[in-house]
């Protein structure tokens, strides 16, 4: 069973970056396609970002488009998600997800299979 363990998160003023991490462990991580998804207070979790095995391939939400990069440094079994130019409406709980189907960039939330405990990104005005 894959295990999922977030980082990086914290609060930050708008027009700021940060960058979450996810350690990978249970799992050959270079094996699977890999994402994030987030979930604002009072809202459902909703898809983020999707990146093929080998780190060629992303697909991102419309509304992060642009501003963040996610990227997989698979020596290290670890994902990553650059967020720049962070808006107030980017304020959730940030969880890294694996999908049903390894070798398919996931581009949406039914593509997710299992997500860790999440890491909380606040950004204040």
């Amino acid at each position: 069973q894959v295990q999922l363990v977030e980082s990086g998160g914290g609060l930050v003023q708008a027009g700021g970056s940060l960058r979450l991490s996810c350690a990978v462990s249970g799992r050959t991580f270079s094996s699977t396609t890999m994402g994030w998804l987030r979930q604002a207070p009072g809202k459902e979790r909703e898809f983020v970002a999707g990146i093929s095995r080998h780190g060629i391939t992303t697909d991102y939400a419309d509304s992060v488009k642009g501003r963040f990069i996610i990227s997989r440094d698979n020596a290290k079994n670890t994902l990553y998600l650059q967020m720049n130019s962070l808006k107030a409406e980017d304020t959730a709980v940030y969880y890294c997800a694996v999908p049903y189907y390894f070798a398919v960039v996931p581009v949406r939330l039914g593509d997710f299979a299992s997500w860790g405990q999440g890491t909380q990104v606040t950004v204040s005005l």
